[in-house]
Order: C-alpha cells, then sequence, then structure tokens
C-alpha cells in the first residue's frame, strides 16, 4: 500500500508522548492516516491506546511530540478537532431511556446542526436503516446489534472527516459485525476515515492497514498482509498473541 502523501492525511502523530508522573503511557509513537482509509488500532489493555485516542480525541494534551487530526492541532486546536470529529463507544454511545428520534434529534443539536438539517437527516438516517417504523420506540429496547448500527449512523450525522470506534461491535453476534463493516466500508468509500480499535482480529483483516501497541509504543505498523508477511505467520491473531506475549507492562 502507497504511504499516504501530507494533502492526504487526516491524522498525522510524530513522537507523540504522554506521561503520567514516572509512567509513560504513550511512548513515541508516530504514524499517519489518510483520508478515507480504515485503520485499525489494536493494543491489548494496558498498551496505550485508549490514551492515544484521547490525546487524538482532543481530550488529553500530550507531553511531548505533536499530532494533527483532520488538520488540526491537537495542542492548540482541540474545539475543533472534536467539531470535525465522530465518535462511538462500545460502552456509551446512545440514552437507553430515549427513543431512536430523540437520541438523534439530542446528537443533532450537540453537534451544532440547524433544525433543518436535524430534521432531514434525521428522516433519511431512518429510512436507510429501515427504522422509520421504529422511531419512537426506546432504545433500550433495541436489539444490541441495531442499537450499534444506530449508534454509527448517529456518529456520522454530522458528516465529520474522521470517525472514531472504540470496539463498536463488542458483544454482537458475526452476521451483525458483517453487516456493522459493511456501514463501515460505505463511510470510508464516502471520504470518512475510519479510526477503529478491536478486540476481534477476524476485523483487524479488514482494516486497510493496522498498528499494534504494546507498553505504550508501535510495536507493528502495515498492512494485515504485510504483517502477516513480516512475522511469517497466516492470520493477524498470531501476530497480535506474538507481540502481546512481548508486553511488559499488564492491564
Amino acid at each position: 500500500m502507497t504511504t499516504p502523501s501530507q494533502s492526504d492525511l487526516a491524522i498525522d502523530a510524530k513522537d507523540l508522548t504522554k506521561r503520567f508522573g514516572s509512567f509513560t503511557a504513550v511512548d513515541h509513537i508516530t504514524f499517519d492516516v489518510g483520508v478515507g482509509e480504515v485503520f485499525g488500532f489494536l493494543g491489548a489493555n494496558g498498551a496505550g491506546k485508549t490514551t492515544a485516542i484521547k490525546i487524538l480525541v482532543g481530550l488529553l494534551a500530550p507531553t511531548e511530540g505533536d499530532a494533527r487530526v483532520a488538520g488540526f492541532d491537537v495542542r492548540t486546536e482541540r474545539a475543533q478537532i472534536r467539531r470535525n470529529i465522530g465518535y462511538m463507544s462500545q460502552r456509551f454511545s446512545l440514552y437507553a431511556d430515549l427513543t431512536v428520534r430523540e437520541n438523534i434529534q439530542l446528537y443533532g443539536g450537540i453537534y451544532g446542526l440547524t433544525d433543518d438539517q436535524i430534521r432531514d437527516r434525521t428522516a433519511t438516517l431512518l429510512d436507510s436503516l429501515g427504522l422509520t417504523s421504529s422511531a419512537g420506540d426506546l432504545v433500550g429496547r433495541l436489539p444490541l446489534g441495531w442499537k450499534q448500527k444506530l449508534a454509527f449512523s448517529v456518529a456520522l450525522l454530522h458528516e465529520p472527516k474522521i470517525v472514531f470506534l472504540d470496539e463498536p461491535t463488542g458483544g454482537v453476534d458475526p452476521i451483525t459485525r458483517r453487516q456493522f463493516w459493511e456501514q463501515i466500508y460505505q463511510a470510508a468509500a464516502r471520504g470518512t476515515t475510519v479510526f477503529v480499535t478491536t478486540h476481534y482480529m477476524d476485523e483487524a483483516e479488514y482494516c486497510d492497514r493496522i498498528s499494534i501497541m504494546v507498553d505504550g509504543r508501535i510495536a507493528a505498523l502495515g498492512t494485515p498482509a504485510e504483517l502477516k508477511a513480516q512475522f511469517g505467520v497466516s492470520s493477524v491473531d498470531e501476530v497480535f498473541v506474538r507481540l502481546a506475549r512481548a508486553a511488559t507492562v499488564t492491564a
């Protein structure tokens, strides 16, 4: 895979570092993500990936190094970054005690959309997901797979340049996971950069490129095919296990 040119980068991190006292959670990581790329950000618990993501989405300032996300500096332009990204977490994305429509409208307001935009995009989203007849149902009553599909669509409601997905398919069945990845590919085809973490190594195979963090550093970076060839194994799972076994930091 050709390395993206500077003008095609959605994320560009150089020597990004975060320390908490004497502990270094993120240790001089350097990587980039191209516009429209599906980038897998992997690492065992305690590897530092969550801290790195918090820097990239504007929730933490780095101790050292630099990064630009959607063209904005993670040190000085964090508010602009947050306006240009979407975020979906396995743990919390939607309000269970609000209806489908109310969740969409709430996030539309949070994202700064106009009333007309919220109305039009709500109708489009409900139609595309086949949820028009369920718009008045409480989200808490939806099957998990539908919740995840809806949460992803809501994260894209304001048409962000980059969407961050934090273990988005945890707990859903394999068929639903595959359908969710079809949504990811559709978003990427429209030019949205997808930055995804997952503990499912078969999903890592779906990414254009992946990085694997170990002890706060990026221990491997490349396409799934490149990494399998580099380590002489037949799956990304085998690459991950080999690197994780060498880790000195545990969760």
